[in-house]
């Protein structure tokens, strides 16, 4: 349209301004500069909420606060930060009216994008917080999809039941009682193997075999049998057995059991006294094995789990500690080794350095290896002191990571109590 004396009537939000099109047509590329070049009423509506054909009034609904703001910017082609405004909202209102940040003055540009970047890391806080405590709804709809399962199973409403009776100790007074019963199983089992390596406590045969002492060998059998019991009742009641395989937690009380079954099946078929070379050294390690049923704790222990999900989503963490560690372990072996090397103390080689490298670092401080001329000493102390820094340095990143998986947990074990409570 042909606007009259080159004057175009803008209303935002009832606030009523006249503009000179010779204004406008400096910033073509903004919203009321592309008025200039609309040819029909359609295309005008892609740019205003609303237009008045016989008054040639064009209609904004948005802020009438900031388009004083932008009448400024059409004067004097400068942008000014609106105090009152949110940094985003005045974000939002720029883009709206397709100004660009460019045009800031130098009074205000500084300010708002410190303001900006405050408002990012605020924002990435709140979020990071209420990720941590509120449960991703994709968990959520996992565990209701998994309890949906029952419905078409048979005897399904108590097979549910008792899922989440082994599943989750604090879903009911059972499923406590179920949870402290196979805490004390797994304590038992571990004091067991620890007492049953005790010299007073093992019996020698006429052959010189170590035997197992027959009050711990029965305790043996029954802690075996009810971690037995333990997973195949979770195996027959788990409402998707494809992903009972795929859960941490199952898996480690699978290899639990397995080293037991194995020993067995090779006493039974080879002999207990066989001596196998290999094979009989195998048999040991199976053995020792048991020591990760300990790791069955984590099923009863919200911290545990927590401790795992933390290293596992902490590895770039840990790897820089490492690497930090693995720098400075080799700078201050490399110094100690030239500094000792001909004192005869132990710090003959540099890969011999690299223990009390180690040992220093990490604050540990064995003292079966030590410097003794003053530089030694002195690269002894920037060892350890360089060890306090690094190994100091990933720590509060690690602990807020815990917090947040600890709250994330209960929210999860609470999401599901609720689940089954609105069943």
């Amino acid at each position: 349209p042909a606007f009259e004396e080159d004057v175009i009537n803008i209303n935002v939000g009832g606030l009523r301004r006249r503009l000179s099109s010779s204004a406008l047509s400096k910033f073509p590329d903004t919203r009321l500069g592309r008025l200039l070049s609309c040819d029909s009423e359609e295309s005008i509506l892609q740019l205003c909420d609303d237009y008045d054909v016989s008054a040639r009034e064009f209609y904004f609904d948005r802020n009438p606060g900031f388009f004083l703001y932008v009448l400024h910017f059409y004067q004097t082609g400068k942008l000014h930060v609106m105090e009152e405004l949110c940094v985003f909202s005045f974000c939002q209102e720029i883009e709206y009216w397709g100004i660009n940040e460019f045009f800031l003055d130098s009074c205000c540009s500084y300010r708002y994008h410190e303001r900006k970047l405050e408002s990012r890391h605020h924002n990435w806080d709140e979020e990071s917080e209420v990720s941590s405590v509120d449960t991703s709804p994709d968990e959520i709809s996992d565990i209701n999809h998994d309890l949906l399962r029952y419905s078409t199973l048979r005897c399904g409403n108590v097979r549910k039941r008792l899922w989440l009776t082994m599943e989750n100790p604090g879903y009911s007074i059972p499923s406590k009682l179920f949870s402290f019963v196979s805490i004390s199983v797994v304590l038992v089992s571990i004091a067991t193997m620890c007492i049953h390596s005790m010299p007073e406590y093992q019996e020698v045969d006429e052959n010189g075999n170590v035997l197992d002492e027959p009050v711990l060998h029965k305790l043996e059998y029954f802690c075996i049998s009810w971690f037995t019991f333990e997973v195949s009742s979770r195996l027959l009641l788990s409402p998707n057995p494809r992903k009972f395989f795929k859960h941490p937690l199952n898996l480690i009380d699978i290899v639990s059991v397995l080293p037991f079954y194995f020993t067995l099946l090779v006493d039974v078929t080879m002999g207990s006294d066989s001596e196998l070379g290999n094979l009989g050294k195998v048999v040991q390690v199976f053995r020792l094995m048991r020591i990760f049923r300990v790791l069955k704790l984590a099923r009863h222990s919200t911290g545990l789990r927590s401790l795992g999900a933390t290293l596992k989503h902490s590895y770039r963490e840990v790897g820089i500690l490492l690497l930090y560690l693995a720098v400075g372990v080799s700078v201050f072996s490399g110094v100690a080794y030239t500094a000792e090397k001909e004192e005869d103390v132990g710090f003959d080689t540099i890969p011999a350095c690299w223990w009390w490298g180690t040992v220093s670092m990490t604050t540990v401080g064995y003292g079966d290896v030590v410097p003794v001329t003053v530089a030694g000493k002195l690269a002894a102390s920037g060892c350890i002191l360089g060890g306090i820094l690094v190994v100091a340095l990933p720590i509060t990143i690690i602990f807020n990571k815990f917090s947040h998986f600890y709250r994330k947990q209960k929210a999860l074990e609470a999401a599901v109590r609720n689940s089954e409570k609105k069943d």
